[in-house]
């Protein structure tokens, strides 16, 4: 959850960027199961090995609903980013996030947990000592434009956003825009992500912007979207040039809605890291292993995390299109 991390010790350099369709698709996504923190694991839809990128939407976990109770919930050690922003988003528990701005900051659900790595930031994330016995959420990020990928790192927190409503239908703003309504977070590409909460029968056709990109992650429920049925830890791509897609619920449920201008810049994300070049990378690795560029987050009970050893043979920027 909150600003997430790769805890991968052997990560693959993820190619960011895949060639979007000119038209519709329906695309299904099954994630693979990898350890976040303490005892969360997480299903991972992006980068996925048939899709890299929806926009500028570069990694996506899923996970939960799980019983912690009595369990430390998530516990995520200090970690760095660059390169990216980091989305917070929960449908049950807390996470306590602390970076190395200072802030700390327990977000909860529905609430928008936003962290601008830009040029260097490093954070942590853990449930709180006296937490709710369900976690679930998801965990995104989103890549930063060549513009603005070196700009000052920031953290916000959005416990209100602004909702569209319809019969059985409540979409929850998180990034961008949607049907009028403007989220208060910050973004540096046209893009949106939205939770949308279906009553069971409701059946809607929500407005899109054709120059997007879009999929929908499941999170509860049976939705169906464009006609095909997606439980909660898939993610159905949808592709680009709609203007509206039909949503149908068999039961009460709740999806993601994630889309945004197709990325055009040529990317390498490795680990915690998006950059342009393997020495950009390799450079943000030693400092982060050195102490060094990306501060210290202060009062998380642990040791921060070490930097994983690089794959054999230069990493390679690539774009959507191969």
């Amino acid at each position: 959850m909150a600003g997430m991390s790769n805890l991968d010790t052997k990560p693959a350099e993820d190619v960011c960027g895949r060639e979007a369709p000119d038209g519709p698709v329906r695309e299904l996504l099954t994630g693979r199961t990898v350890p976040l923190g303490g005892s969360t694991q997480v299903r991972r839809l992006l980068p996925n090995l048939g899709r890299r990128m929806v926009g500028a939407w570069c990694f996506v976990d899923h996970y939960g609903p799980d019983d912690i109770a009595d369990e430390p919930g998530m516990q995520v050690p200090p970690h760095p980013h660059m390169g990216l922003q980091t989305v917070s988003w929960l449908h049950e528990g807390s996470v306590l996030h602390r970076d190395s701005l200072g802030s700390l900051q327990t977000v909860r659900p529905r609430e928008l947990g936003l962290m601008t790595s830009g040029r260097a930031i490093a954070h942590s994330e853990e449930s709180p000592r006296d937490h709710a016995p369900l976690l679930h959420g998801a965990q995104l990020w989103v890549a930063l434009p060549d513009a603005h990928r070196h700009t000052a790192p920031a953290f916000e927190h959005h416990p209100d956003l602004p909702e569209v409503t319809a019969d059985g239908l409540t979409a929850r703003l998180i990034l961008g825009t949607l049907d009028g309504a403007v989220s208060p977070g910050t973004t540096f590409t046209p893009l949106v992500g939205a939770d949308l909460t279906l009553r069971e029968g409701a059946s809607h056709r929500l407005p899109l912007e054709p120059g997007f990109e879009y999929a929908v992650l499941a999170m509860a429920g049976s939705v169906e979207v464009d006609g095909v049925r997606v439980e909660p830890g898939s993610m159905l791509y949808l592709g680009c040039g709609r203007r509206e897609v039909p949503l149908l619920a068999h039961t009460d449920g709740s999806v993601l809605l994630l889309g945004g201008e197709p990325f055009e810049e040529r990317l390498v994300m490795w680990w915690n890291f998006i950059g342009r070049s393997h020495e950009e990378i390799a450079q943000a690795r030693e400092e982060w292993n050195a102490g060094m560029t990306f501060g210290e987050v202060r009062g998380y009970d642990g040791a921060r995390l070490r930097a994983p050893e690089l794959p054999p043979g230069p990493l390679k920027s690539r774009g959507r299109v191969r």
